[in-house]
């Protein structure tokens, strides 16, 4: 039995859950989220507490019990408190600019990058050199701060580019420093 899937889900009051047909339906004082998901155990309610139940000891269900816990989890989550990554920029003349649903990024480049922000998500830079992804799914913010990053990852002999504000980058020594 898998350890996380094993530990109970705390609903608060003001989250509704409905399970119903193999479709997560969580709504909260941010929003409401959806999901589908394929699982041979069962969920069920008790004392306020949600707790995902094995559907059998193969590898297979073994393998969901854990994964399924963690995504209804990240749903109550992200509709209670929601989820953000911050990302710092850095190099000379590199910048963003959060113009309403777009987000524009000079990063060198000889154009600058406009990138539509999906639907779910929020962008803000409370300065040039910050990013501030935000949204109430933990998927979407990750796989958009992921895209903004991938436009111009960080190096390891200067340290310029996108980066994750808790990432630490390996710093090389250039040619000249070899002798």
């Amino acid at each position: 039995m898998s350890r996380i899937g094993k530990l109970p889900i705390a609903i608060p009051e003001k989250v509704q859950f409905n399970y119903t047909d193999s479709i997560v339906k969580v709504e909260g004082p941010k929003g409401k989220l959806e999901r589908q998901v394929a699982f041979s155990g069962s969920i069920k309610i008790e004392d306020g507490k949600l707790i995902v139940l094995p559907g059998g000891e193969d590898k297979q269900s073994r393998a969901q019990h854990g994964l399924i816990r963690a995504l209804l989890s990240n749903m109550v989550v992200g509709v209670t408190e929601g989820f953000s990554r911050t990302l710092k920029i850095v190099g000379v003349g590199y910048k963003a600019q959060a113009q309403g649903r777009a987000l524009q990024l000079n990063l060198g480049y000889s154009h600058p990058i406009k990138y539509a922000v999906p639907e779910g998500v929020d962008v803000q830079t409370p300065d040039t050199n910050t990013i501030i992804v935000t949204g109430i799914d933990k998927q979407a913010v990750g796989q958009c701060a992921s895209e903004i990053r991938k436009f111009r990852k960080p190096e390891p002999f200067k340290g310029k580019g996108v980066m994750y504000a808790d990432e630490h980058i390996r710093r090389k020594a250039g040619k000249t420093a070899v002798k």
